[in-house]
């Protein structure tokens, strides 16, 4: 009897994992595992590494993990009885490490696939831990051949096409594949290769939730083998939902319709700072505000993201803050309700000042009063985070990152940076956006010249060249690896791009003691950017 004379209900456990809580983890399978039952599936899916949390890093290394996991993967093998599951989980085996998946039905397990392609790129350092695997998975449910991918399994061609040559008649992907714009329509174009090349329907099923700079957006989906997409669930979402095979194609089911970039990347934001907060078990967050548009914005997704009792913002203004910047400040803390302190710090700048004013004497005024000003507000901060348990998210933006336009132990002092991997000009967009949601952010902030108010008439342009300018030149470099001499002819102005690459060069030492913030965009300064802060190579030019 061929596949299509069958049909087949699998469950798509679309959850939120956290690295090392097995316990919890398990816990959330198993309650997958009813909730399967109840929608009256005949199988379960969850993500790659579901059990243990993704990525594991180092914990990888410890053999008592590997046994922890082996426990509570006994434990979830109970609970399938009349079930099928396919669970993702680190695996010991003759003391070689794998990235596995379990089929596990009424107690038992019946096979264990092990992840054949380890990515070595972007964020990803599988090869750091895992073996390959080398065989195909296929089993059998209801008279459907069923074969068994994980993640990088199915953006390459090797594996799938394997399990296809095993007799699969549907393929079946675990993943833990991080949130970046636009990653969405790059996985259809990647999972339609793969139904290409293979003829076979896919149902690609994904983590969800933040996991310290990573955020995994969910998103899972069903194509057909004519890569049809047949069903599509909400990103950054926790569910279990359930696809029907029949007559060999995907019923037709829930297709979410995508947001605009502004509205994505606003909700990954959210939730990164939700799980941060939570996952590590912070009661609330401390904001400094400054008038300004980041620390605006920074504010906003806080409050969206925890609700505002759990959100403190603090205005430390000095003789070179404008009134527009406090009167924007009160408005914005007015309309989204949070605590609101003033602290002046004029105090402190003179008592720095007396006591640095034998080591200053006869050297003219210059940065270094600035950088004094800023790391009175750090310090300020730290004082009401160590007092209150609270953690203090710092306001700095990717431009800022890039060219190291941020203060050590100043304005970088905190300890989770929520617009890290934001370019300022999306700032500015995401800016605008939320205030189509609700006009909570004074129009002045969005609108007047970026500042930061250390010294009389301050603008951030006469330190750097202007941000959308700025901006291309750092993607270019940064995201793309592009030589200056080709980011040059593409028409950025010579003087621009020397100054711009040399900046962020020169800044290494900085980014390495800023804090872990959300990754956004496709290369963000954390896990896929390593690079020597002592080098002395030359650019071509």
């Amino acid at each position: 009897m061929k596949s299509h004379d069958h049909s087949l209900s699998i469950a798509v456990a679309q959850i939120n994992c956290t690295v090392g809580d097995l316990k919890a983890n398990a816990d959330r399978i198993i309650q997958a595992l009813a909730q399967a039952r109840t929608l009256g599936a005949d199988l379960l899916l969850t993500p790659e590494l579901a059990l243990s949390g993704y990525p594991p890093e180092d914990l990888l290394l410890r053999p008592d993990f590997y046994r922890a996991c082996a426990r509570e993967v006994a434990r979830i093998a109970e609970q399938t009885q009349g079930i099928t599951l396919v669970l993702g989980h680190p695996e010991l085996r003759h003391a070689k490490r794998f990235n596995a998946a379990s089929v596990i039905r009424d107690g038992r397990i019946l096979t264990t696939y092990h992840k054949h392609l380890l990515p070595n790129y972007e964020v990803f350092d599988e090869e750091r831990y895992f073996e390959h695997g080398r065989a195909a998975c296929v089993f059998e449910l209801k008279g459907v051949k069923l074969g068994v991918n994980i993640c990088a399994d199915l953006w390459e061609s090797g594996p799938a096409e394997l399990a296809r040559a095993e007799g699969a008649q549907v393929l079946l992907g675990l993943n833990a594949s991080p949130y970046h714009m636009n990653k969405l329509q790059r996985r259809y174009e990647v999972l339609r290769e793969r139904v290409a090349a293979t003829g076979l329907p896919v149902v690609y099923c994904n983590m969800v939730g933040g996991q310290d700079e990573l955020v995994f957006d969910g998103a899972s989906f069903a194509l057909n083998g004519d890569g049809t997409l047949a069903w599509q669930a909400s990103a950054f979402d926790e569910r279990v939902d359930v696809v029907q095979l029949r007559d060999g194609r995907w019923a037709d089911g829930e297709r979410i319709e995508p947001r605009p970039i502004e509205a994505e990347v606003y909700e990954a934001l959210k939730v990164g700072v939700r799980d941060y907060l939570g996952k590590n078990g912070f009661p609330g967050v401390l904001i400094g505000l400054s008038g300004g548009i980041d620390s605006a914005l920074t504010l906003c997704i806080a409050v969206d993201a925890l609700g505002a009792d759990k959100v403190r913002a603090v205005m430390m203004q000095s003789p070179y803050t404008a009134q527009m910047s406090l009167d924007d400040s009160r408005a914005l803390v007015a309309n989204l309700g949070v605590r609101y302190d003033e602290i002046p710090i004029e105090p402190a700048m003179t008592t720095f000042a007396d006591m640095l004013a034998d080591q200053f004497k006869g050297l003219p005024a210059d940065a270094t009063e600035e950088n004094l000003q800023s790391r009175i507000r750090g310090m300020i901060l730290m004082a009401l985070s160590n007092k209150t348990g609270a953690i203090v998210l710092t306001t700095g933006n990717k431009s800022e990152m890039a060219t190291g336009y941020a203060t050590l132990y100043g304005d970088m002092a905190g300890g989770f940076a929520v617009l890290k991997d934001l370019y300022k000009t999306f700032v500015f967009r995401l800016t605008r956006w939320r205030n189509t949601v609700s006009p909570v952010i004074p129009e002045n902030i969005i609108t007047r010249p970026p500042s930061a108010e250390l010294k009389p008439d301050q603008k951030d342009q006469d330190s750097l060249p202007p941000y959308e300018v700025l901006d291309a030149i750092i993607e270019a470099y940064m995201e793309r690896d592009e030589a200056p001499r080709d980011i040059i002819a593409a028409g950025y102005p010579e003087a621009d791009v020397r100054r711009t690459v040399a900046m962020l060069k020169r800044n290494e030492y900085k980014r390495r003691q800023a804090p872990v913030g959300i990754r956004v965009t496709k290369r963000g300064f954390g896990r896929d950017w390593r690079y020597p802060i002592t080098s002395r190579y030359q650019d071509e030019y």
